[in-house]
């Protein structure tokens, strides 16, 4: 925090800067100080302030050049404001840009603030917790986790959390939360409020099915709250792409929970077609691919459960406490006695089944987590009926799905479309698989790339599924 009582201050301006016990290069190094740290002056000699670190409560001297004076006067509240618009948008400058942001709330008068300098110090924290998640970031720059340390004197606060051995830092949004109580805050900064709130890598990895429901509700209550309409266009793509992701997430936990899931499922849907994606940039256009493959792994919510017309279909029942047990059946004989049975804590979408015209091979979408979904494979082969489980991906993936795109003639090859994000990246690919080993013979970037895929798939999967958009 600044001094209470001090209304001249230096805000250091450079990386690494030394407080030093007397004003010569030579004196002994005291602390290194960190763009956006705040000093007190108390003097000066030649080339040299004399100042006091309160936050490490120290002092010493600072090179004139390296530091920003600054005095907390409403007359010099213009000006420090115009600084913070400068840095809001400068990567690497966050911590100088908070430190100004602070300087500025406490002199300006309190009937002039408006959320301005709220939204400016939300998205320069967000921003420095994104770097800090970054890998390569932090290795390139080692300041930042210095710079989170200033960030922290002034009240803001980050959360870690552990993702498959990453570290994801994010930080607690309290400033967004205050624009959005904010009146009279303007539609782009409460849409930059709503989605520095409800980022989907900051759901807590740990937390239970119960709060996380709770969480995902409050997540979509907070981004309908803000209205697309009166947005520039990218800022309004960016709101209805992280609705389609709440949404979904929505979805798989109110089927989790054995409650009708259309509506949440339908309605991520229509988000996901509502955004733009010609307005987006680089940054935004990975957001929105994101939001297409979680609305990807719940396609099926949105459909009402029908029985399958084919030779082969699927029935469940309850197994073990949190498990759903699949029977495969042949609709050509007693369903008192199952081909198959395997049981599952996954989310069984019974409306995906899909059987080929021999009844040699069924697929069923199974949904594990909520960003996760898989494709069961049922076969009939020289030892009788196995399952396979083929997933989106293998290579350190995090979200993803795979779904059955149709079979061609023969009932000898499969067609599935598998979209994937692993170490950070996101891949699409569709596949023509031997049924037999379940092996692609081919695969390409694109369907129209496979002659199979172009006769032979599936009418109804071309017409729901979200990876040809």
């Amino acid at each position: 925090m600044l001094p209470a009582t001090v209304t001249t201050l230096a805000i250091v301006i450079q990386d690494q800067a030394s407080l030093r016990a007397s004003a010569r290069d030579s004196a002994t190094q005291q602390a290194v100080l960190w763009q956006g740290d705040v000093l007190e002056i108390r003097g000066q000699r030649g080339e040299y302030l004399q100042v006091y670190d309160h936050r490490r409560e120290r002092g010493g001297y600072i090179r004139a050049v390296q530091v920003r004076r600054v005095t907390l006067s409403p007359g010099e509240a213009p000006g420090l404001l115009a600084v913070v618009r400068f840095l809001r948008d400068a990567p690497g400058s966050e911590a100088l840009g908070i430190s100004y942001a602070a300087a500025y709330l406490r002199a300006a008068p309190a009937e002039s603030l408006t959320a301005e300098p709220l939204d400016a110090v939300g998205t320069m924290a967000e921003r420095l917790a994104r770097r800090a998640s970054n890998d390569k970031a932090k290795a390139r720059d080692p300041a930042l986790a210095a710079h989170l340390e200033v960030a922290a004197q002034y009240g803001l606060k980050v959360k870690s959390f552990d993702r498959n051995g990453h570290v994801q830092i994010c930080y607690d949004g309290e400033m967004f939360r205050r624009v959005l109580a904010m009146p009279g805050a303007e539609p782009d900064q409460q849409a930059r409020a709503a989605l520095g709130l409800t980022r989907h890598e900051c759901v807590d990895p740990g937390i239970g099915p119960s709060d996380r429901y709770q969480l995902d509700l409050w997540r979509a209550t907070v981004l309908d709250r803000v209205p697309a309409t009166g947005l520039d266009a990218q800022l309004a793509s960016r709101l209805h792409a992280r609705r389609a992701g709440v949404w979904s997430a929505v979805a798989f936990e109110q089927a989790r929970r054995g409650e009708p899931t259309q509506a949440a499922a339908q309605r991520a849907m229509q988000e996901l077609s509502a955004v733009s994606t010609a307005e987006l940039g680089e940054e935004a256009q990975s957001e929105y691919t994101d939001a297409a493959v979680r609305v990807g792994t719940v396609r099926w919510a949105a459909e009402f459960t029908t029985r399958a017309t084919g030779k082969l279909a699927v029935a469940t029942a309850p197994g073990a406490p949190g498990e759903t047990c699949v029977t495969l059946e042949d609709t050509r004989h007693p369903v008192s006695n199952p081909l198959l049975k395997r049981c599952t804590y996954g989310t069984v979408w019974t409306a995906s089944a899909r059987s080929n015209s021999a009844g040699t091979a069924l697929a069923l979408a199974v949904q594990p987590l909520d960003t996760w979904r898989e494709l069961w494979v049922f076969r009939k082969g020289a030892q009788g009926w196995t399952v396979d489980v083929l997933p989106p991906g293998t290579s350190n993936p995090d979200l993803g799905y795979v779904e059955f795109a149709g079979w061609t003639p023969g009932a000898k090859r499969m067609l599935v479309a598998r979209e994937v994000r692993a170490d950070g990246h996101f891949r699409r690919r569709f596949e023509v698989l031997r049924l037999d080993t379940l092996v692609a013979d081919r695969q390409a970037s694109a369907p129209e790339l496979l002659p199979d895929f172009e006769r032979w798939q599936d009418s109804a999967w071309k017409h729901q599924t979200v990876a040809l958009r």
